[in-house]
C-alpha cells in the first residue's frame, strides 16, 4: 500500500531538496526524454521560473504529440451535500447549518435530462458529500446505473470505498474514480480533517490502491492547493504517488488535478498559501513534461482567461456549465455551492473559445468497446 511507501519519503527533506534545485538541474530535466521525480522537483522549483516559456513550449509539444489539439469536455453533477466529515475548509462540513439534500433516483434522472439539454456531454462526474450510511454504495450503484442510460463515460468523486465496492460499481457501469488526497502531509492532515472517516489518513491515501485492485479504468488524483504552505512539496508527493500507481496498476489510465482553494460559504479557514497563476502554469507544464500521457484537468474553479490560455499547453480535460450545488441543473438551482465557480460561461461559449484557438472539443472520448479488458 502507498501509505507504507510514503513512510520512506520525508516531507521536510523533500522541501529542502526542492529549494536547493539549481538552474543546471532545470536544464538537465528539460533535456531528458523521460523525467524522474527529482527532475520534477527541479521543474517546479523557484530555479525553473526563468525557464517557464521553454517549459510551456515543451509541454505544448508533448500534449499535441499525445492528445492532438483536442479538449475532453465533462460536466459534474452533485447528487448530495450530506456529509459526516468535519473538514474545516469545506462548505459541506457537518457543523455547517445548511439544508442537506440527497437527490432521489427520479431527481437524479431529471438532472441528467437537464444536462443533456445543455450540450452533447457524454462524460459525467457524479459528486457527493461523504455520508456512507445515507448515500453509500447502494445509492451510488443506482445513480451510476441511471447515468449509463444517458452518458457513455461515468466517473464518481465520492468517499473512499473498499475494493469490493469499487468492483461492484464497475459492474453497474462506472468507468472512473476521482479522489483528492487534499494533502500528503500526514502530520498536518488531521488538523484539516479532525473528524469523520476522512480523518483516517491511511484509509484515504490507500484508496487509490483499492481502485487499482478493483480494475477501475481511470483514476484521478489531486491535492488541494492552499492547505499546506509548501504546495511544491505536496505535488511532489503526488508525483511519487502517480509513479507508484503506474508501476503497480499499469493498465489504469491516470489524471491529475491542481484545484486551488476558492471562497465558499464556510469562511473560517484561510489558505496557508496562494498559488499564483504563473505558478499554476509552471506546475502544469512540469507535470506534462514529467508524464506525457497523464490527463491534466482544469475545472471551472479557474477563471476563463486561465483555462483558455492553458488549453493546448498541457491541459487536456475541462469541465463546463458546472453547478456545485446538489440538483443545480434542475431540482435545486438556488442551493448552496460547495465552492465558487469562476468560469461561468455556457458549454457552447467554451466550445467557441476553444475552436477559436484551433482546439477541438471532444464530448465523447471513451467507450467500452475501446477497453481491452472489456473486449477480452
Amino acid at each position: 500500500m502507498f501509505s507504507e511507501y510514503l513512510e520512506n519519503i520525508s516531507w521536510e527533506a523533500t522541501t529542502e531538496r526542492i529549494a536547493a534545485k539549481t538552474e543546471a538541474d532545470v536544464r538537465r530535466a528539460l533535456g531528458k526524454g523521460r523525467c524522474d521525480v527529482e527532475d520534477f522537483m527541479a521543474l517546479i522549483s523557484p530555479a525553473a521560473e526563468p525557464y517557464i516559456e521553454q517549459m510551456a513550449q515543451l509541454s505544448k509539444h508533448y500534449t499535441e504529440e499525445r492528445f492532438g489539439r483536442t479538449m475532453s469536455m465533462f460536466i459534474p453533477l452533485y447528487i448530495t451535500n450530506s456529509c459526516t466529515n468535519g473538514c474545516i475548509y469545506c462548505a459541506f462540513h457537518r457543523q455547517n447549518p445548511m439544508a442537506r439534500v440527497i437527490l432521489t433516483p427520479a431527481q437524479i434522472e431529471d438532472e441528467f435530462k437537464a444536462i443533456k439539454r445543455l450540450a452533447p456531454f457524454e462524460n459525467i462526474l457524479i459528486v457527493t458529500g461523504e455520508n456512507p450510511a445515507k448515500a453509500g454504495t447502494p445509492y451510488l450503484c443506482e445513480a451510476v446505473s441511471i447515468a449509463k442510460r444517458y452518458f457513455s463515460n461515468v466517473k464518481i468523486e465520492v468517499q473512499p470505498l473498499s475494493a469490493e465496492d469499487y468492483r461492484l460499481l464497475t459492474h453497474h457501469g462506472m468507468n472512473g474514480v476521482i479522489c483528492f488526497q487534499e494533502t500528503y502531509h500526514k502530520a498536518n492532515y488531521n488538523i484539516y480533517h479532525p473528524s469523520g472517516m476522512k480523518s483516517k489518513f491511511e484509509w484515504r491515501v490507500n484508496g487509490f490502491d483499492r481502485m487499482g485492485q478493483a480494475g477501475v479504468h481511470s483514476i484521478g488524483m489531486g491535492v488541494l492547493i492552499g492547505l499546506e504552505k509548501e504546495w511544491r512539496t505536496d505535488i511532489t508527493m503526488m508525483a511519487h504517488h502517480l509513479r507508484y500507481l503506474q508501476r503497480n496498476y499499469w493498465r489504469t489510465k491516470y489524471s491529475i488535478n491542481f484545484p486551488r482553494m476558492r471562497p465558499a460559504e464556510n469562511q473560517g479557514f484561510q489558505p496557508n498559501c496562494v498559488m499564483s497563476d504563473r505558478q499554476l502554469a509552471q506546475a502544469t507544464f512540469a507535470m506534462r513534461i514529467f508524464d506525457h500521457d497523464v490527463d491534466i484537468s482544469y475545472s471551472t474553479r479557474e477563471p476563463a482567461f486561465i483555462r483558455d490560455n492553458m488549453a493546448g499547453l498541457g491541459v487536456t480535460t475541462m469541465s463546463a456549465d458546472s453547478r456545485t450545488q446538489p440538483g443545480g441543473y434542475h431540482t435545486y438551482p438556488e442551493a448552496l455551492d460547495q465552492f465558487s465557480v469562476n468560469d461561468n460561461r455556457t458549454a457552447d461559449e467554451i466550445r467557441q473559445a476553444l475552436l477559436s484557438r484551433g482546439i477541438t472539443p471532444v464530448w465523447k472520448d471513451w467507450d467500452a468497446s475501446f477497453d481491452h479488458k472489456t473486449a477480452n
